[in-house]
């Protein structure tokens, strides 16, 4: 048994979050007072329908963007990605095994005071394998993970097959006081504070796991902003801000509301006439006429984000290298990225991303280069691709359509092969069916950083025991090399071992990687000082009303 494989991935063609199964009000209800020079007031801003609002089982960008404004993680990064302090007092360890973590004075939205247990409720709940938490792989590294998830003998997933836990708790997860946890891992991870500040070492009120339902309909938290009424399925969720909230920069406005949409194109719309305040991801198709529409109002800025296709192991076709550099060389990313995006993305040649320390230009060497004669030559060594012809699975709730179809011509031209996209209804269902091994052919895929750490995109990508890992790839000194790069004592032996475990990526190529994505996104004239982050979600705290 093993927690739901997932992490924080996105749909969309750009960063685009999970589809919402309806469409958002065009109405300027929920806008608010317009408030003076930023005093108060509400403003407004589109989600996709949130799959989960528990933190350890949200691991998807719309229901993360909620959490961000309801809690405080324990640590931020600062413009360098270092962590700093936010709800933690301090964080120490001498050997980078057992942590110690002190928590600063906070209380819970109810009024209440937020104590250890309630950290270490909170992440029991998320490693306990049956309750199926989206985020459980990232309490892997603590002692006592493996006996609340006991993996199936077949090798099958899911609760019904696996062994029953023997555990219940984290061995290695205890409370020793109010205000101190106190944290032993299998083996010492030096980058361990950052993984700290991802969603899922959120805290829960002891009251939310007597029963998860209910708490998450209107989750108690101990952030900024507290829910204003319960989540309003398909339709909205709205928050208020904490008067007594003490654990860093208080909000500059009264409320906010989250609109959940299903189609890009009718916030961006919406965003237009002034009845929504901010659209985190400008649609693809007016990427060319935003800027004029928007004027100032037009903001991009860098994000964690990665597009890439992936191969199945399952699929023979696509076993040998050769086949699979082939088909990425034969890809002109930077006209793909010209035309079908409007430069808003840029060509990716690593296997992480250039906001992570580590990141090499050009580490994927030849293989993410376009050079059509020589994948052409490639592909013929390899003995070209059964049956001539290849697809490329893709969400059809995640504007994809334009950049597949553009891809297959590339193919189709430079390689001689057949290739079409083949549309799956909803992201959670192409990854159900390539999960269960029902889905024949290459497939798209986008990862937004959990933490900044090329760990965070080896590990959870390409480890054998990936979270995310839906291709099947396993290396053995891949493992090994990432592992040794977390059992690290300074952050540049990581660096060093992870660079290592990224070279045997280019050698293997398990999937191709295509472009590192920006945050694209506009406001209304309502707002300003909107600004998104690395984790592609807006800072609640910093938007004021104009």
């Amino acid at each position: 048994m093993r927690g739901a494989k997932s992490a924080k991935w996105v749909a969309g063609a750009i960063v685009v979050a999970l589809a919402a199964t309806a469409c958002g009000s065009g109405s300027d209800e929920g806008n608010g007072d317009k408030g003076e020079g930023g005093k108060g007031g509400a403003f407004s801003m589109n989600i996709a329908e949130p799959k989960r609002l528990v933190p350890q089982a949200a691991t998807e960008s719309g229901g993360s963007q909620v959490l961000s404004g309801l809690f405080t993680p324990l640590v931020e990064f600062d413009a360098q990605n270092q962590p700093v302090l936010a709800a933690a007092e301090s964080i120490e360890s001498t050997d980078n095994k057992v942590w110690t973590i002190k928590l600063k004075d906070a209380t819970w939205h109810d009024g209440t005071p937020v104590t250890a247990k309630d950290y270490v409720g909170a992440w029991n709940w998320g490693a306990y394998g049956p309750n199926a938490a989206d985020g459980n792989y990232f309490f892997g590294t603590i002692q006592g993970y493996d006996e609340m998830n006991p993996v199936d003998p077949d090798g099958d997933e899911g609760p019904k097959k696996a062994p029953e836990p023997s555990a219940k708790e984290l061995s290695g997860l205890k409370a020793v006081d109010d205000k101190t946890i106190e944290v032993t891992l299998k083996a010492p991870f030096a980058g361990y504070k950052s993984v700290l500040g991802y969603t899922v070492f959120y805290p829960m009120p002891q009251s939310a796991l007597a029963d998860i339902k209910a708490y998450e309909e209107a989750p108690i938290g101990q952030g900024p902003f507290q829910m204003d009424g319960k989540w309003e399925h398909d339709k909205a969720v709205k928050v208020k801000a904490y008067a007594d909230y003490k654990l860093g920069e208080k909000p500059k406005v009264d409320a906010v509301e989250f609109r959940i949409y299903q189609d890009q194109n009718t916030a961006y719309n919406d965003l237009l006439a002034n009845n929504l305040d901010v659209v985190d991801q400008i649609p693809t198709e007016v990427m060319g006429t935003a800027p004029s529409e928007l004027g100032d109002r037009f903001k991009s800025s860098e994000a964690s984000t990665f597009q890439f296709v992936a191969f199945p192991t399952y699929d023979k076709k696509f076993s040998d290298p050769r086949v699979r550099k082939a088909i990425s060389m034969a890809i002109d990313r930077d006209e793909i990225i010209k035309v079908v995006f409007q430069n808003s993305q840029s060509s990716a040649d690593a296997f992480v991303s250039p906001v992570v320390g580590g990141y090499r230009e050009g580490a994927c060497g030849d293989a993410c280069k376009f050079n059509p004669t020589e994948a052409k030559k490639l592909l013929a060594e390899a003995g070209g691709i059964e049956g001539n012809k290849i697809n490329i699975g893709h969400n059809a709730d995640g504007g994809h359509e334009q950049w597949i179809n553009a891809t297959c011509d590339q193919l189709k031209k430079n390689l001689g092969i057949d290739c079409v996209g083949q549309a799956v209804p909803k992201f959670a269902e192409l990854l159900k069916q390539v999960e269960e091994k029902k889905f024949s052919g290459m497939f798209r895929l986008g990862w937004i950083m959990d933490y900044p750490s090329m760990e965070n995109y080896l590990g959870p990508l390409f480890s054998t025991d990936g979270s995310s890992n839906y291709y099947g790839y396993s290396n053995k000194d891949f493992d090994r090399l990432v592992q040794e790069g977390r059992e690290a004592k300074t952050e540049a032996e990581a660096i060093t071992k992870w660079q290592a475990a990224e070279d045997i990526l280019v050698k293997d190529m398990p999937v191709i990687p295509l472009r590192f994505g920006k945050n694209v996104f506009g406001h209304s004239t309502n707002v300003k000082n909107v600004e998104m982050n690395l984790f592609n979600q807006v800072e609640l705290t910093k938007v004021e009303k104009a």
